[in-house]
């Protein structure tokens, strides 16, 4: 990757908040810099967290529920300073070899040799990169002590097989994203997650969580992802989520109604034009059978209208 021209911008224009701070940024945009959306709306507190990450090299951890906007908080804050950003999701299959790299069969020139491919942690590593590690606390222990070398700002890597150590480019960023907090999950709600090692949690710069918008900021979010829709549907359902995240704390819903839930909810209805057969399609259908019952009241309560738990989802026409 050719090396970037340097820029600042104002984060009250890019971000519509921190009036009067100046962020780094690049000039150009170039091929791994995500799309800008116009219809993000970001969030005070995790904004602050992935602007420090990326104007100070601050290795940011960002946790909360899932849905919630964690990765595309941190994307969207690259979009807007065309920073280049890579996303990789550390689940089971993910090795030390595919971050650390491999000797590999390749042609060249016409012959058969044998050469060090790097991982994808020493490529980024040499270059201006927002590396985000997405499900950080489903990864592998193995695979988490190599991102440990890294994680203080000026972290060195040692290639051992290679006897190399690579000096981190000036730009580069890490970043993950969690549904916990590294303590693990006792509710069950994330299988696969595990308590992470504390040694490594401390080298984390800046922790930040990110919940659940407001039911206000949830429909302007849906309004402008789904413009199509009126503001009363939006209300009700954004009030519906609401109820059923409550009936979660309380212990007796098992099942989370996220930004992302409400989202396919709504473009599901722009489908089936039917606003409880599109809710059954997105959310009460995965439910527990015998959660389904409050579920039901939940939305005959948000709007006026029973919903039918025997009814098959299956006609969209």
């Amino acid at each position: 990757m050719d090396e970037l021209s340097e820029t600042q911008r104002d984060a009250g224009e890019a971000f519509g908040l921190f009036e009067g701070l100046t962020v780094p940024a690049f000039e150009q945009r170039s091929e791994h810099v995500p799309e800008v959306d116009q219809a993000f709306r970001f969030v005070e507190e995790p904004t602050r967290a992935v602007i420090l990450g990326f104007a100070h090299n601050r290795r940011v951890y960002l946790h909360g529920p899932h849905g919630s906007g964690k990765s595309s908080h941190i994307e969207q804050v690259a979009a807007r300073l065309n920073w280049p950003c890579v996303r990789v999701n550390l689940d089971g299959h993910v090795t030390r070899a595919d971050l650390v790299g491999r000797d590999m069969v390749v042609l060249r020139d016409g012959k058969q040799v044998t050469e060090f491919v790097p991982g994808i942690l020493v490529w980024a590593l040499q270059r201006p990169v927002a590396l985000v590690f997405d499900e950080y606390d489903a990864g592998r222990p193995d695979v988490m002590f190599v991102i440990q070398r890294v994680l203080e700002s000026q972290g060195r890597f040692t290639l051992l097989d290679q006897n190399r150590v690579i000096t981190p480019h000036r730009h580069f960023r890490l970043f993950a994203t969690a549904n916990t907090a590294g303590q693990g999950d006792a509710g069950g709600l994330y299988a696969g997650t595990q308590a992470l090692n504390q040694a490594q949690m401390d080298r984390w710069h800046i922790t930040a969580e990110l919940g659940y918008l407001a039911p206000e900021r949830e429909q302007e979010v849906l309004h402008s992802r789904l413009p199509t829709l009126d503001q009363e549907t939006l209300r009700r359902m954004t009030m519906l989520a609401g109820l059923c995240r409550q009936s979660h704390r309380q212990g007796d819903l098992s099942t989370l109604v996220s930004l992302r839930t409400l989202i396919t909810w709504g473009e599901n209805l722009g489908l089936v034009e039917d606003v409880a057969t599109a809710f059954r399609m997105a959310f009460f259908n995965r439910c527990d059978e015998a959660e389904r019952p409050l579920v039901a009241e939940m939305f005959q309560r948000c709007f006026d209208q029973e919903l039918d738990l025997g009814e098959a989802s299956t006609s969209l026409f």
